[in-house]
């Protein structure tokens, strides 16, 4: 066994090789305090013939026995992948995959599985690394190494790979991977932080990944195999000079076309023509020069932009697409909204549910519940595509975890506002950007629900040409320049800071002065679209919807929440059949009541009310008679509460039984005469009719 290490906040970061799965292509163990991972690398043997893409798998999976843990459910075994893991294994994917050789077609997969959970947090971050240092020392191709760490910023002070402690008091928590010499990803979430902040966290983290990547490369250095050979499939000059000659001017004039089906409808006829002036089929030719029709078509969108600062829809790098909205959109929703940038739509509807609607999480550090939920749907016809319906694929979770990122920050405290949250977000119609309509779109169903939140959030994308010494950043990226492009910027946030962020790199990095200048320019887009959303909806309503439901809380002494429940929870399904409302209490004494009109709440609440009453001395009830006993009667005067009414003070004569005047259920007027020190309650009927009387 080989193994290296590097100190990480004061923790030795070791990587071993040799022991174990030394039938994969490439393994590590890779170790953090308790944290163990294995990543494995393999990759077959045979190009996958006839492939426009290269085939990777990436796939990050938790052992619950990692945390000690079994796992819940009737199989008691691990089952579809968490949306944690789903999102981690696209976390890991997205810095490794730009670094394969372009003509590398093998079919690949990555396996990165936590054997030990410790109290680091770090697994995720450990998974990019560890699948780099084992395609590292693999004969598989791969241009790395590739680190990850995570940043975050508290009390003032970066910090590396915070603990799960510290978590709860980060403003800022990101993930950044990257190589030796620039970053090529960067994920997370913050609390409205500036963009120099952002800035200095991805400069700070680089300085970290610079020497996880160093180890690695000591790694390689004493047990790396030697690489395959890539054979670059090439394409006949002649045959590129022939399709440029036929096709480059009409190319030309296709990309210019506005509207994306158009243009695009176009580019296919004109390439169907390319393919038959050439015999393309007859000729086996058919993918060459396809190849190179995208190359050319790629190449003038790009130059276009670079030389003349005109992109394919005609306007100028920093120009946002026309934006329209619309609130109150379905009747019977919650809170909705359709928010429209150029061909991409957003359909966002609110859900306001109860306690009872929470999402309860299992997970490796235990079981959390979630009271805002923001799901992402993306059906084939937003594409103009026929595709199957499936359960939500990768893409869907990762694009719906951003834009819940996103808004998070804003979103009110359950003490503040009592209602689980769910926003569901239908793109209708895409051409880049989806995501971030999301977001806006989502700012706008929130307030039109009448959910306080803290401050209208938007989302803009970023992209960038870069050629040369020459590079343009470009504002609100269309589908096409995103697969043409060389960056893909996510950023979210309010007038006041950034919230959420999202980078992928294509190229081999960028400056930090290129990713200022992004960060500011996005800045301006988002203020530029707050004002558009302010435009349809400037602030939260007022009401909820007429049918959403009303939740009332009240606070009780915590001594007094075992009564409101009773034995068994007798007393408070009790008061649930009498008045058909959902009530939810927690440890603190805070009650919940939730109900679909105002009389039913307010009948529960003054029953809880009764509950929780004490006596007061002096005081004239109206109670019940519960027992008769010789020497006097035990009267109800709140719910739970009994007190004695003595022989002696049932009537204003001398009585010889108090069946003579009193029978068990018979509802009497008594006043409270007496508490003693045990809390025991005498009652007096004769002294409650006097002052009835004015006696």
């Amino acid at each position: 066994m080989t193994t290296v290490e590097v100190d990480v906040r004061g923790k030795a970061l070791s990587i071993e090789t040799g022991e174990i799965a030394k039938q994969s292509d490439g393994s590590v163990v890779i170790r953090y305090g308790d944290t163990v991972l294995l990543a494995t690398a393999v990759a077959n043997k045979k190009i996958k013939e006839g492939l426009d893409f290269f085939p990777l798998t990436i796939d990050y999976q938790e052992k619950t026995f990692s945390a000690g843990k079994i796992p819940g459910g009737y199989f008691k075994r691990e089952g579809r992948p968490t949306e944690k893991e789903v999102l981690t294994s696209r976390l890991i994917d997205r810095p490794i995959r730009p670094l394969f050789p372009k003509g590398f077609l093998s079919e690949t997969q990555g396996i990165v599985s936590v054997l030990s959970y410790g109290e680091e947090n770090v697994s995720d971050v450990l998974g990019i690394t560890g699948m780099s240092a084992a395609l590292v020392i693999s004969d598989i191709p791969f241009e790395g190494p590739v680190a990850g760490v995570r940043v975050g910023l508290l009390n003032g002070e970066l910090i590396i790979n915070p603990a799960l402690s510290e978590l709860e008091n980060l403003e800022l928590n990101i993930v950044v991977a990257g190589t030796e010499d620039a970053v090529l990803m960067v994920e997370g979430g913050a609390s409205e932080v500036s963009e120099k902040i952002l800035l200095d966290a991805i400069e700070f983290a680089h300085s970290e990944i610079k020497r996880i990547v160093a180890v690695q490369k000591e790694l390689r250095a004493l047990v790396g195999r030697p690489k395959r050979t890539v054979v670059e499939k090439t394409v006949d000059e002649e045959l590129q000079r022939s399709v440029r000659e036929y096709a480059l001017e009409r190319i030309k004039e296709h990309i210019m076309i506005p509207g994306k089906q158009r243009r695009q409808e176009a580019l296919d006829i004109l390439l169907d023509a390319t393919l038959k002036h050439f015999e393309a089929d007859e000729k086996g030719l058919t993918k060459d020069i396809a190849d190179i029709f995208f190359d050319i078509e790629k190449d003038l969108v790009r130059r276009m932009i670079i030389d003349d600062g005109i992109r394919s829809d005609g306007r100028r790098p920093d120009e946002i697409r026309q934006i329209t909205s619309r609130v109150g959109f379905l009747p019977r929703a919650h809170g909705s909204a359709l928010f429209v940038r150029g061909e991409t739509q957003a359909l966002v509807a609110v859900t306001l549910g109860t306690a009872d609607d929470e999402q309860k999480i299992e997970t490796l550090e235990g079981e959390t519940y979630k009271t805002f939920m923001l799901h992402y749907n993306f059906p084939p016809f937003s594409v103009g595509e026929v595709k199957p319906l499936r359960s939500p694929g990768r893409r869907e979770i990762g694009h719906g975890a951003l834009a819940e990122r996103a808004m998070k920050p804003v979103i009110p405290s359950k003490e503040a506002f009592p209602y689980t949250i769910r926003v569901v977000s239908d793109i209708l119609e895409s051409n880049g950007s989806s995501s971030m309509a999301t977001v806006c779109g989502s700012t706008l169903a929130l307030m039109d629900a009448g959910v306080p939140i803290k401050a209208p959030v938007a989302g803009i994308a970023m992209g960038m040409i870069q050629e040369g010494s020459k590079t343009v950043v470009l504002t609100d990226i269309l589908g096409l320049e995103d697969h043409l492009g060389d960056m893909d910027f996510k950023v979210t946030g309010t007038e006041a800071g950034i919230t959420a962020f999202q980078m992928d790199l294509k190229t081999g990095g960028v400056s930090k002065d290129v990713m200022a200048k992004a960060l500011e320019q996005a800045r301006q887009g988002r203020l530029f679209i707050i004002g558009k959303i302010k435009e349809a909806l400037s602030a939260p309503r007022e009401n909820l919807a007429p049918h959403a439901p009303r939740i009332y809380t009240m606070q009780i002494d915590k001594e007094k929440i075992r009564e409101v429940i009773g034995t068994g929870g007798k007393v408070i399904r009790g008061i649930i059949e009498q008045t058909g409302v959902k009530i939810d209490i927690n440890d603190a004494g805070i009650i919940n009541i939730a109900s679909a009109d105002e009389s039913s709440a307010e009948k529960a609440i003054n029953i809880i009310k009764g509950i929780i009453a004490e006596a007061e001395l002096g005081a004239i009830y109206h109670g019940k008679v519960k027992r008769i006993m010789d020497f006097g009667a035990f009267v109800e005067i709140l719910p739970g509460t009994e007190g004695l009414l003595h022989i002696s003070q049932i009537a204003e004569k001398r009585i010889a039984k108090v069946t003579d005047e009193l029978q068990e259920g018979d509802e009497v007027l008594v006043k409270v005469i007496e508490i003693d020190k045990m809390g025991r309650i005498r009652l007096s009927r004769k002294e409650a009719m006097r002052e009835r009387e004015g006696r």
